[in-house]
């Protein structure tokens, strides 16, 4: 675990609505402290922290006066636009007592699917990440059915740690970790103090279902550490209320289950990229361009670009060649096509002159290309 952790730079932090609600009683103001402090704490040490947090819906009914999660999907989104309010709050105040500034990010997994969507919402999680504003994450449950329905935010945290290439992932919940069978139900269980993540026989352990106030179980922290790793980040399933939990993780504690991507972090996004076969285009890069991108490990502005071929999207992506015609590297593209032949050999502050409008100064930025 110290391995995993002590060296993680970049920590997603999930919390669980049974936590941040105490178990439906409403928010809990005194937890969400201790893990501002926390965060804050990480944030000054050098670390990038974002925090993925359920409990909007908990909070909701607890303000309505309802007793019961409903069952009818306006019900529930109405309960989650009334909760978010409390719930940001909350976060916003906390945080803001600790010296950090904070951002509310209501996302979807549409916006995850969608190409575009996927870079805009990366490109302003790590924006907020270099501006040292700690994200406040939720699913936005107002306008979508899925994760009300069927997931929880274990998903979503999983999904954010892929989306900004986290280190690690830190589930909190409320049990100390994985065992291999129910300790309700077994107090002789063994703890699974680490595992590697993907392993099937963990989603046998991890089989039942949720509390009444969330809708996730460990089945579906076992599937998210899962997704986590294949973008080679590490996941730790631990107690939330164990004190200073995230500084003794981040120091190297053994705290909770280690579920353990097999895959290194770089090894994993090269695979992703490799598995693109079909690229919707390339473009060809001069010299100094090249020397940049290999030498350096720069991002690939457009005054490097001599030439665009094929027709791409932004969020596709496209090969990087050489004027010879050798792929040196591809890359998600920050632009289309034709957005990418009006701006190439242009230097980058004249780009908002040429579209109307700039997304970023790169081509394709370095955290998003693989060298060949």
């Amino acid at each position: 675990m110290a391995d995993s952790l002590a060296g993680a730079r970049r920590i997603v932090v999930k919390v669980g609505s049974s936590l941040v609600t105490d178990e439906g009683r409403g928010i809990d103001a005194q937890a969400i402290g201790h893990w501002s402090r926390q965060l804050a704490t990480l944030a000054r040490d050098g670390r990038e922290v974002l925090m993925v947090s359920s409990g909007a819906i908990a909070e909701g009914m607890k303000r309505l006066g309802w007793t019961t999660r409903p069952k009818e999907l306006h019900e529930l989104q109405a309960a989650a636009a009334v909760g978010q309010m409390g719930l940001v709050q909350m976060y916003e105040t906390q945080l803001r007592s600790h010296g950090m500034a904070s951002a509310q990010v209501l996302l979807t997994h549409a916006d995850l699917a969608d190409r575009e969507r996927y870079l805009n919402a990366r490109s302003t999680l790590l924006t907020l990440l270099q501006l040292q504003v700690i994200p406040v994450i939720n699913e936005n449950d107002t306008v979508v059915n899925d994760e009300i329905k069927f997931g929880d935010n274990d998903t979503l945290g999983a999904l954010v740690a892929n989306l900004v290439d986290a280190d690690a992932l830190v589930i909190l919940t409320d049990q100390r970790g994985l065992y291999a069978a129910d300790p309700r139900k077994d107090p002789a269980a063994r703890f699974v103090e680490r595992a590697v993540a993907g392993d099937p026989e963990l989603e046998r352990m991890a089989g039942g279902a949720g509390s009444q106030i969330g809708r996730g179980g460990m089945i579906t922290k076992i599937l998210a550490a899962k997704r986590a790793a294949g973008s080679g980040a590490s996941t730790v399933i631990a107690w939330g209320r164990e004190p200073d939990v995230l500084l003794r993780l981040a120091a190297g504690e053994s705290i909770g289950t280690l579920l353990v991507a097999s895959t290194p972090k770089l090894a994993a996004r090269k695979q992703w990229m490799a598995d693109h076969l079909q690229l919707r285009g390339a473009v060809v890069v001069d010299d100094g361009a090249m020397r940049k991108l290999r030498d350096e490990g720069k991002s690939l502005l457009p005054i490097g670009v001599l030439a665009v071929s094929g027709e791409f999207a932004r969020g596709d992506v496209i090969a990087v060649r050489s004027q010879s015609g050798s792929e040196v590297a591809r890359g998600l593209a920050n632009y289309s096509s034709a957005e990418a032949r009006l701006i190439s050999r242009k230097p980058s502050s004249q780009i908002e002159g040429l579209l109307g409008y700039a997304n970023e100064p790169e081509l394709i930025h370095r955290d998003n290309l693989v060298l060949g």
